[in-house]
């Protein structure tokens, strides 16, 4: 018997787990999304037609844009990917996956609107007494003024924080424009023949056998030979760089793979 916790990562629920469940409780997904909610989205909602399949709603949206932006995620597509492998991102997205082109054409078409929802979230989080928001510092320390560190602000010091998030804001949506103008790989780009999780698995499986068999032959083989080490040939161009199929063991997994002349590393 295993003196380890076991590990059940196929095990199936009788019931879903709840989304709740998947955050600590002052986790800043909650918070943000918890302002999100009380911000009036109506003229946002109206915006949208009535025909064609259900749109994403717009404090879903919002909160993934906030979030991220919050975290210095500023690229869509990056926060598309992020719906399906952050714990945090999942729980703002209430579980759903916009791509990065909703994502983008929803900033754009609701870009003064969003500017002005941001600033509202910045601005109650700073009448709650948080100092820093993610990475976005609420504290008005670029303001010459001592009422930051109370409670109570004065109206005048007021409009100064509003003035310097408003700002803020507008660095946060440049570079969400700057990012989304960048072609940004849109991941691990594995390769087709391992692109599905047994392919994977096997490839995994015969790249340990072949690592494990030099370890055990003490590397042995001559490095500058036309064979490394028995998983494939080496193609010289002129660069001393190239590419080819590799075949890993006997099972026809091919990836396709930089290889070098013998000796380099």
């Amino acid at each position: 018997m295993s003196r380890f916790k076991p590990m059940t990562r196929e095990m199936d629920y009788l019931f879903p787990p709840s989304m709740n469940d998947w955050l600590p409780k002052h986790h800043l997904a909650r918070f943000i999304v918890e302002i999100v909610d009380q911000l009036d989205l109506t003229p946002m909602e109206r915006a949208y037609g009535t025909s064609g399949s259900a749109p994403f709603h717009p404090a879903t949206l919002l909160s993934i844009l906030m979030y991220g932006y919050a975290t210095g995620v500023f690229s869509s597509r990056k926060m598309e990917n992020a719906t399906h492998d952050s714990i945090a991102f999942r729980f703002v997205a209430a579980d759903q996956h916009p791509d990065h082109d909703t994502l983008n054409t929803f900033r754009k078409r609701f870009l003064k609107e969003i500017e002005a929802l941001m600033v509202q979230v910045l601005m109650i989080a700073r009448t709650l007494g948080v100092l820093n928001l993610g990475n976005i510092a609420l504290d008005g320390s670029k303001i010459k003024a001592n009422a930051s560190k109370h409670s109570a602000l004065s109206y005048g010091h007021i409009k100064k924080l509003e003035a310097q998030m408003q700002d803020e804001v507008k660095k946060l949506m440049a570079l969400a424009a700057a990012a989304d103008s960048e072609k940004i790989p849109a991941g691990i780009n594995l390769p087709e023949e391992i692109a599905r999780r047994e392919d994977r698995l096997k490839a995994i499986a015969a790249a340990k056998r072949k690592i494990e068999a030099r370890a055990e032959d003490g590397g042995a083989g001559d490095r500058n030979s036309e064979v490394c080490d028995g998983i494939s040939a080496i193609l010289v161009t002129g660069s001393g760089k190239g590419q080819r199929r590799i075949e890993v063991g006997g099972d026809g997994v091919e990836l396709e793979a930089d290889v070098y002349p013998c000796g380099i590393v």
